[in-house]
C-alpha cells in the first residue's frame, strides 16, 4: 500500500478564501457552497412571510443546497452574518415581495440586487449560480493574468520580486543550484512548470547559460 500527502486539502481551502474573499468575509463559489441559497424571511409574523419562505426552501431544497433564517436578529444582521459566510445567493422575502408574487436576489460576489418573480424562481436561481461561478473564475483569472511577469535577467527577477507580489514567468536551466540561488538572493522559489512550456527567452535568468524550460516562480507566504 503506498499513500502521498501533500496537504491539499487545507491548502486548497486557503486559495480558495485567498483568491476570492474580500472585506465582508468568505465568497464561495457555488459549487462548493454548503449552502447555496439562503432565504431570509422580513416581517416573518405579516402576511404569511414566513410560510411562504418555508415554502420556498421545500421548493428549492430539491435542486439547491438552500437553507433559511428564521432567527430572532434584525435583517442586517442577518445579511452581513451570511455575507461573512460566503453565502453565494441571498434570498429576500418580505410581504411587499409577497403582494407581487416577487422575491429579492442578492449575489454575494458582486452585491447586486435584483427583483425576480416567484413563477420560474427555480430557472432564475440556477442560471444566476452559473453567472456567479462564471463571473468568479473569469475575475481570478483576469487577476492572475495581471498579476503575472515576466523576468529575461536576474536583475529583472530581483527588482520584480522586491517590488510586485504575484508570478514571475522565467526561463531556467534546471540547475539546482541556480535554484538555490534564487531563492537566496531574490527569496522567490519554483511554483510549477506549465505544460505548454512558453519561451520567452533562450538563456537561464540566474547563470545566463542556454535554458529551455519555462518556470512560474513566486514568494512563499
Amino acid at each position: 500500500c503506498h499513500q502521498t500527502s501533500w496537504g491539499m486539502s487545507a491548502r486548497i481551502i486557503g486559495g480558495i478564501i485567498m483568491a476570492h474573499g474580500d472585506n465582508n468575509g468568505l465568497v464561495l463559489p457555488p459549487f462548493i457552497a454548503p449552502t447555496q441559497v439562503m432565504i431570509i424571511p422580513i416581517a416573518a409574523h405579516k402576511g404569511g412571510v414566513a410560510e411562504k419562505a418555508r415554502e420556498l426552501k421545500n421548493q428549492l431544497g430539491l435542486k439547491f443546497r438552500t437553507d433559511i433564517d428564521e432567527s430572532d436578529n434584525t435583517p442586517g444582521w442577518k445579511f452581513a452574518e451570511h455575507e461573512m459566510r460566503g453565502i453565494p445567493l441571498r434570498l429576500e422575502l418580505g410581504p411587499r415581495d409577497l403582494e407581487n408574487n416577487a422575491c429579492v436576489l442578492v449575489r454575494r460576489d458582486n452585491g447586486e440586487k435584483i427583483s425576480v418573480s416567484l413563477d420560474g424562481l427555480e430557472e432564475t436561481v440556477e442560471t444566476l449560480l452559473a453567472d456567479i461561478t462564471a463571473s468568479m473564475y473569469n475575475l481570478a483569472m483576469e487577476r492572475r493574468e495581471r498579476m503575472t511577469y515576466t523576468a529575461h535577467t536576474f536583475d529583472e527577477m530581483k527588482e520584480i520580486a522586491a517590488n510586485k507580489p504575484g508570478f514571475i514567468k522565467a526561463m531556467w536551466c534546471q540547475d539546482p543550484t541556480c535554484e538555490l540561488n534564487l531563492k537566496e538572493r531574490c527569496d522567490v522559489t519554483s511554483r510549477c512548470m506549465p505544460f505548454d512550456n512558453e519561451s520567452v527567452s533562450d538563456i537561464c535568468v540566474c547563470c545566463g547559460q542556454k535554458a529551455d524550460r519555462l518556470v512560474y516562480w513566486g514568494k512563499a507566504y
